[in-house]
């Protein structure tokens, strides 16, 4: 008789920085990180932007013990891995679950949720580039100002 193939749980998590959007899929795993069909290393040339990626992972030690399948669009690469970040973050919280009654199982889960608050990686960056305007060079450029 063929064994039954036990369907996988995904957890999922969305995050935003500037105009990039990043949906962030978690299962149990062997460590394997995908973003947009390709590995981490391939999509992300800087060091900075693959450490913003794996920071929550690392910080939570889940790094080797979950797939993450990344699906990421607009703005640059800083940005994206921003984004990445913090769906990341959110995927591992919503993992855990929130946290309900105090009890001693609600310890860890507890634990994880603030080191991921405290942290900062559930927080999202607000800061976006400033829209030109009118009469204007750019933002806040003006054309020289001469009194006669």
């Amino acid at each position: 008789m063929a064994e039954a193939k036990t369907k996988k749980t995904y957890y999922l998590g969305t995050g935003r920085r500037k105009t990039s959007v990043a949906r962030v899929r978690l299962c149990e795993g062997k460590g394997q990180l995908q973003v947009n069909g390709r590995e981490l290393n391939d999509y992300f040339t800087e060091e900075k932007d693959r450490a913003a990626v794996l920071a929550p992972l690392e910080l939570t030690e889940m790094r080797n013990r979950l797939d993450v399948f990344v699906t990421v669009e607009g703005g640059g690469f800083t940005g994206q891995g921003g984004a990445i970040c913090q769906g990341a973050a959110r995927a591992l919280k919503a993992m855990f679950g929130l946290p309900t009654e105090a009890s001693s199982e609600d310890e860890t889960v507890n634990s994880m949720h603030k080191k991921l608050r405290d942290s900062g990686y559930l927080t999202r960056d607000g800061r976006m580039k400033e829209r030109k305007k009118y009469g204007r060079k750019g933002a806040r450029k003006s054309f020289q100002f001469s009194k006669r």
